[in-house]
C-alpha cells in the first residue's frame, strides 16, 4: 500500500470518528438529566451546553464537507480548545481516567486528521 493511500485512510478514519463524536454533541440539546448534571458538576453554565450542542455538530459537518478551508481551520481550532477544556474540567472535578481520557483520545484523532488532510482541504495547499 502506498504512502498516499495510508495517509488517505488515516485522514478519513480519524476525521470520520471525530465528526461522529462532534455530531453526538446534539445530545447536549436534549436537556437530559445526565447532560445537565454533567455540565453542572463541571461548573459550566447551562447556556454553554446549548452553544456547544450547536457548534460542535456544525464543526463536524464542516470537517466532512469539501471546500470551506477557512471554516475548517476554525473548526479544528475550536474543537481543540473545547476538548482541552473538557480534559481540564474532568481532571479538576476528580473524574477517573475513563472520563478524562476520552477528550485526549479525540484530540489525538483530531491531530491526525489535521496533519493528514489533503491539500484541497487546507487553507494554504502544501507541496507535500
Amino acid at each position: 500500500m502506498s504512502g498516499a493511500m495510508i495517509r488517505k485512510i488515516a485522514y478519513w478514519t480519524s476525521t470520520g470518528i471525530v465528526a461522529a463524536a462532534l455530531l453526538m454533541a446534539l445530545s447536549y440539546l436534549t436537556g437530559s438529566e445526565q447532560v445537565v448534571s454533567g455540565f453542572a458538576r463541571s461548573g459550566y453554565p447551562q447556556h454553554l451546553r446549548i452553544v456547544l450542542g450547536l457548534v460542535k455538530p456544525a464543526a463536524g459537518i464542516v470537517l466532512l464537507l469539501p471546500g470551506f478551508a477557512l471554516l475548517k481551520e476554525w473548526a479544528y481550532a475550536g474543537v481543540t480548545f473545547a476538548w482541552i477544556m473538557a480534559f481540564i474540567a474532568a481532571c479538576a472535578i476528580g473524574e477517573g481516567a475513563e472520563v478524562w481520557s476520552l477528550p485526549l483520545v479525540l484530540l489525538g484523532l483530531l491531530i491526525v486528521s489535521y496533519v493528514t488532510r489533503p491539500p484541497g482541504r487546507r487553507l494554504i495547499a502544501s507541496t507535500s
